[in-house]
């Protein structure tokens, strides 16, 4: 089956099984529309489904298409560089561009930037923070769902290695919101207020960060 966006086809991918009792549709990195049933739905009925979702699938394919926009760039801090190839075995940066070299290591040169600014942001963020909490363990790694984690029986915060690719506002955003985990477990409006307390343009912070 095929849907048609705005004089372009997308290949739909139909899943029907027989405990589901609704139907689901998310956008796959390849930008196939793939949708999950129950196995009685007719097709003429996932049509008319695709057709009233429209316009959430239409921000879906937007955002998959920026997320791989945004992979296929080298970001740094929030800025986006032109890449210039050397032969040189390392990393510079020179207003626009940034001169790479062709056998270096990216993620682990990513990790070891990420390692000295996360550690940094983390120290001054948590001295600022206006309740009373344990200091926690830190750890950096990639996640696919989540910008960071905070483990409140460890006492123990997981970043996102790919915060090193955005705003420094967003990374300090989500120490805050780590943080703020320490009081409030769960996102209740308590969690939030105390968000709001340490953090007080939050709302426009999030915005960016799921802005690829």
């Amino acid at each position: 089956m095929y849907f048609k966006i705005k004089d372009e086809l997308y290949d739909v991918e139909i899943v029907k099984k027989m405990r589901t009792r609704n139907t689901y549709i998310r956008v796959k990195d390849d930008l196939t529309i793939y949708v999950t049933t129950n196995r009685f739905v007719p097709d003429w009925e996932i049509e008319r489904i695709l057709k009233k979702s429209e316009t959430s699938i239409i921000k879906m394919i937007e955002a998959k298409r920026k997320k791989d926009e945004f992979s296929k760039n080298f970001y740094f801090l929030g800025k986006k560089y032109d890449i210039v190839y050397t032969n040189d075995n390392d990393v510079v940066f020179s207003f626009n561009k940034v001169y790479l070299g062709r056998n270096i290591d990216l993620d682990k040169w990513y990790k070891k930037e990420a390692s000295r600014i996360f550690k940094e942001r983390f120290n001054y963020n948590y001295q600022k923070f206006s309740r009373k909490i344990p200091y926690p363990s830190l750890t950096i790694r990639k996640m696919k769902t989540r910008w960071g984690v905070c483990n409140t029986k460890d006492i123990k915060v997981t970043l996102n290695l790919e915060l090193i690719k955005k705003d420094i506002d967003c990374l300090d955003y989500v120490i805050n919101h780590e943080l703020s985990h320490l009081i409030e477990g769960n996102h209740s409006k308590r969690f939030w207020s105390v968000v709001a307390e340490n953090y007080p343009h939050y709302k426009e912070v999030r915005k960016l960060l799921n802005d690829y």
